[in-house]
């Protein structure tokens, strides 16, 4: 009988963001890109610790299709550590991996040309028959990102609304996943992964949507949750999560290595280990040390010194090393006295000010509800002025009654 599998399982590393970060004067590189490549290189020495036997790479290696050739090196260079250790490497072809021209090249297929020993680019839906590092069988099924521009190569599909295409595309993956799923049952002593780079209706979404590229396809998890599978490895939705409440077989998104923005701040960040044999997977996911993301809200508004608020406040957060964003509600007669710069010198262990922003309640707008003049009439405008003014019911019935007959006038 053969030994269990393990495997790693990882996704959307995006090497390339830059967002929030500044040139790092030693490498030469942008912060944030450091940070995306030292999340990877931590996945890796922990991968190897495991002993894992196989990695699948569910998509999305770089910020997008065209990586510049550092970024390229530094990719290949965590990549090929696993190889150096006799464990393969599926990788899949993501949204972001691949090229918007048909037959146009991926970010991925060098390794594919260069016939990279051990690593496999999976760019179209098939099972490939792996052995893994220490001789187990696994068969691996791959489904690339679904791609439009495809279909609008064949003279079928020219004419076609976006709306008759995403129907098109559908049944066509609909198609694609119950032949894999039959493909694998042909073996059904071998254990079998199914891996993806798409959305699933029942997930929860993430801050890759500002990210994503066109309109996005989504699958139904019921076409994933075939007992053919042991294991579906998924990718391009940047949160952590099982779809297939711990049934048989797991769904899962690993979720990205490193935060995109605000969007993800409380999101876990990391990859999943699978023990795997054929009928059973057990999983366990792995937090990486993901930058934090920190938003600090300060309401001074009631406040007679809201810069003496504002600093005590910070001082009670613990930003070292985060990205981070204030934001500080207070009145028009504070706005004056609110000052950015001994903010900026208490955030100064933050790694980056992503914002300090101003939420000014506007006097007159809360008077007006919200509205701004131009949309009132002049005797709503009159009505509001009164009441701010706290004038007697008797005095306001009065004034209003005169102010009428001069705007029938006007």
């Amino acid at each position: 009988m053969s030994q269990p599998i393990k495997l790693l399982h990882l996704a959307d590393i995006h090497v390339g963001m830059e967002n929030y970060g500044r040139l790092d004067s030693k490498s030469g590189l942008n912060s944030r890109v450091i940070d995306f490549l030292r999340r990877m290189s931590q996945v890796i020495d922990q991968a190897l610790e495991h002993e894992v036997d196989i990695c699948i790479f569910a998509g999305d290696a770089y910020k997008n299709q065209r990586p510049n050739p550092t970024f390229q090196r530094e990719f290949s260079r965590r990549i090929k550590r696993l190889a150096d250790h006799d464990v393969p490497v599926i990788m899949l072809i993501g949204n972001h991996d691949m090229a918007t021209a048909d037959r146009a090249a991926s970010s991925l297929d060098i390794f594919g040309v260069l016939d990279v020993p051990g690593i496999i680019v999976a760019d179209r839906e098939e099972v490939h028959q792996v052995t893994c590092r220490r001789g187990q069988r696994l068969q691996v099924g791959t489904v690339p990102y679904p791609q439009r521009s495809r279909l609008l190569a064949h003279d079928a599909y020219k004419n076609m609304t976006l709306d008759d295409l995403d129907l098109a595309l559908g049944e066509i993956m609909q198609k694609n996943l119950t032949d894999l799923a039959a493909e694998v049952m042909e073996k059904p002593d071998i254990p079998a992964v199914l891996t993806a780079h798409l959305s699933v209706g029942e997930a929860k979404q993430g801050s890759e949507q500002s990210v994503m590229i066109g309109r996005d396809i989504v699958v139904l998890k019921s076409l994933l949750a075939n007992p053919a599978w042991d294991y579906v490895a998924l990718g391009h939705i940047h949160k952590h999560q099982e779809l297939n409440k711990g049934q048989h077989p797991p769904i899962v998104y690993p979720g990205s290595l490193e935060r995109i923005d605000f969007g993800e701040e409380g999101e876990r960040k990391g990859f999943v280990i699978v023990e795997l044999e054929r009928g059973r997977a057990d999983w366990t996911f792995t937090p990486v040390d993901a930058r934090p993301f920190i938003t600090i809200r300060i309401d001074v508004t009631a406040s007679s010194d809201p810069m003496t608020e504002i600093l005590d406040e910070l001082d009670g957060h613990t930003i070292d090393g985060a990205i981070v964003r204030i934001i500080i509600k207070a009145t028009e007669e504070q706005e004056a006295v609110l000052d950015d710069k001994p903010i900026r010198q208490a955030l100064r262990s933050a790694s980056y000010i992503a914002s300090i922003v101003r939420d000014i309640d506007r006097a007159q707008r809360h008077r007006l509800g919200g509205l701004s003049a131009e949309e009132l009439t002049p005797q709503q405008v009159l009505e509001l002025y009164l009441d701010s003014k706290g004038t007697p019911e008797n005095r306001r019935a009065e004034l209003l009654r005169h102010a009428e007959a001069i705007f029938r006038e006007e």
